[in-house]
């Protein structure tokens, strides 16, 4: 409910002040309250209940990968790609795990969606999940930073409220990893009920798990989950769906990006030194009005400007 510029949500009050004064804290990696956070992701499903499952964007955008809780690198990719307001980024997932800050930097993405929710879309990942973030790290954090798991049940309440693609100018489809036998056209995406823990198997989990491959057809993914496609598949998905491009992420790549199949299918990587010890650079893409690509190459934050808390070494997983 909005009165006189001022948003009323079920827990109490929240307003642009206090939405400004949370990004302040949490840009210098500083946790809000639980109250707060609880308050904040109230509004975010309020807003986020009104985003379809392939949520249309305008150009200019920028887009970007995986960031995996890694919170200085993601600072150090505002600094190359523009602040928000100022820039519209397209987020594809996987803002928690693996990282120090998984905390800190979903709840500044979510701030910052709250805040300019014409600027910023924020598509769900196969880590936003319970049950993998129970594994890789998130759940972890929150007990700790919070001394309770309700900063984990907020968040992954909102997890299941976050779209699964985006699509820019009807050209570009912007999804966290890849394409699903399940699905031919982006109607049939639309027709997901998504509002739920992410399946093990069918058509939201392909969405969420699947890598393209120089394969025909399809092929078995060695993730357990998703499939393998190869460039028949997004061929036929590109010309039925009349797109220009798929991007993606869900794959470190050494480079920060990687074309192909003729161009059809890019992957952008946004997570510098993954892990802090893979030693890759990373990319955003942006697009202009025209849709012109412009891949930016950026390097983890200096050691100078980050901090390393201790914690358990998360299990293995594939990179």
């Amino acid at each position: 409910i909005f009165f006189f510029g001022v948003v009323v949500a079920q827990e109490g009050i929240m307003s642009e002040t206090d939405l400004d004064k949370h990004v302040e804290m949490l840009s210098n990696c500083q946790i809000i309250k639980e109250s707060e956070v609880k308050q904040l992701c109230v509004k975010a499903r309020e807003l986020l209940i009104d985003e379809g499952n392939v949520q249309k964007v305008m150009a200019p955008c920028t887009i970007v990968g995986d960031i995996h809780g890694q919170f200085y690198d993601l600072k150090e990719l505002f600094r190359v790609g523009g602040n928000i307001p100022d820039t519209n980024y397209v987020f594809m997932g996987d803002f928690v795990d693996r990282g120090f800050y998984s905390v800190e930097t979903f709840l500044l993405l979510l701030c910052l969606k709250v805040r300019y929710p014409d600027r910023v879309v924020l598509t769900r990942g196969n880590h936003e999940s319970r049950q993998i973030t129970q594994v890789y790290g998130f759940y972890d954090e929150c007990l700790r930073k919070y001394g309770s798991v309700n900063v984990w049940r907020y968040c992954t309440e909102v997890f299941d409220y976050l779209p699964l693609a985006a699509l820019v100018e009807e050209k570009v489809f912007c999804v966290h990893a890849g394409l699903s036998p399940s699905i031919n056209t982006l109607d049939q995406i639309r027709t997901i009920d998504r509002k739920q823990e992410v399946p093990h198997d069918g058509a939201m989990c392909d969405l969420l798990w699947s890598d393209p491959e120089d394969i025909d057809g399809w092929g078995l993914s060695p993730r357990g989950a998703g499939y393998l496609f190869g460039a028949d598949v997004v061929s036929q998905f590109n010309s039925t769906n009349k797109l220009d491009l798929i991007a993606r992420s869900h794959q470190l790549v050494m480079e920060g990006y990687k074309s192909m199949f003729s161009d059809a299918l890019v992957t952008v990587w946004s997570a510098p030194n993954y892990c802090y010890r893979c030693g890759n650079v990373a990319s955003i893409l942006e697009l202009d009005e025209h849709l012109n690509k412009n891949f930016k190459i950026f390097e983890a934050a200096p050691e100078g400007e980050r901090g390393v808390p201790a914690r358990k070494q998360a299990p293995e997983y594939f990179l």
